[in-house]
């Protein structure tokens, strides 16, 4: 069976979709009190096998019902993958990650559950959820690219290989990520546990959040000398405009949800949104790097 490029695109877009829907869900179980709703592990309960009893049990089980259709859809990448032409180790390498990633967050989940909570495995869980996003963006990019040619992928040398500004690109990519890593702590030293017994790290809320807001104000200052040095020449306008534009709303919606979740107590709908938007936040920073690594490519190419 062959697999046309098209087809593929939408395959590797629906395992993308996929792995964010699971990391909204994981995090509602979380925010709900449910993260001990199941009894036992891998099922939900010895004597049923979809346990509804309770709220926080239905909601447990929900998560891990839909870890199968996560499953399904990136094990269909990584088979797909094999069945296109020409073949591209690219894809097949990147499809096979996100396998070996989803079987080790099956795993990691299963710690998660047997140790109670623990707030270093959830922050491990959450950690690993943004790796696979990671790549599963990368994956989405190099098929759009293979849909729209056939030329290997960032052929040649990046456009802004040797520009100061694709240096400060990775230093506003390393700050995000600090910025998500920080997070995790934050919400490991949160009032939201998954459970009312579950463990804390021992920072000190106001501490932790301190250093968090840190090193979200060095990330908006990495923003804006990226914004500023990305206008002196054509070929960075015309690379980074958009995505440094997209990388702007959504950090700045970021931190104004921070600021007021924090303000009014951590409310749970606010945490959620909070939650997603720290991914969104991690993959337009991803996308801005992305840009800045292209090499001359079709100009219908550099718009994807």
């Amino acid at each position: 069976m062959r697999i046309s490029a098209p087809r593929y695109l939408r395959v590797s877009q629906a395992a993308f979709v996929a792995l964010y829907a699971i990391i909204i869900t994981g995090s509602l179980v979380r925010l709900t009190g449910s993260g001990l709703g199941c009894a036992d592990w891998p099922q939900c309960s010895e004597s049923k096998f979809i346990d509804v009893s309770t709220g926080h049990a239905a909601i447990e089980q929900i998560n891990r019902l839909f870890t199968g259709v996560v499953a399904l859809s990136v094990i269909a990448c990584a088979l797909f993958s094999f069945a296109l032409r020409p073949k591209r180790r690219d894809l097949v390498g990147m499809s096979v990650v996100l396998v070996l990633g989803v079987l080790a967050q099956v795993l990691i989940g299963a710690v998660v559950v047997l140790t109670g909570l623990n707030p270093y495995s959830n922050i491990a869980h959450f950690l690993v959820s943004i790796f696979l996003m990671s790549v599963a963006y990368m994956l989405v990019q190099h098929a759009k690219i293979f849909k729209a040619s056939d030329e290997p992928v960032l052929r040649g040398e990046p456009l802004l290989a040797s520009n100061k500004t694709a240096q400060a690109v990775k230093v506003l990519l390393a700050l995000t990520g600090l910025v998500i890593v920080v997070g995790t702590l934050v919400t490991g030293s949160g009032p939201h546990a998954g459970d009312e017994k579950a463990v804390r790290l021992g920072f000190a809320m106001t501490d932790i959040v301190r250093v968090h807001g840190i090193a979200v104000w060095l990330t908006v200052i990495a923003f804006f000398v990226v914004a500023m040095m990305s206008r002196k020449t054509q070929v960075a306008r015309s690379l980074l405009g958009r995505p440094l534009a997209r990388f702007g709303v959504v950090l700045v919606a970021q931190a104004v949800v921070g600021y007021a979740q924090y303000f009014l107590g951590v409310p749970v709908v606010l945490v959620a949104i909070h939650v997603a938007m720290s991914v969104l936040v991690w993959l337009a920073a991803l996308d801005v790097y992305w840009h800045s690594r292209l090499s001359a490519m079709p100009s219908r190419v550099l718009d994807l």
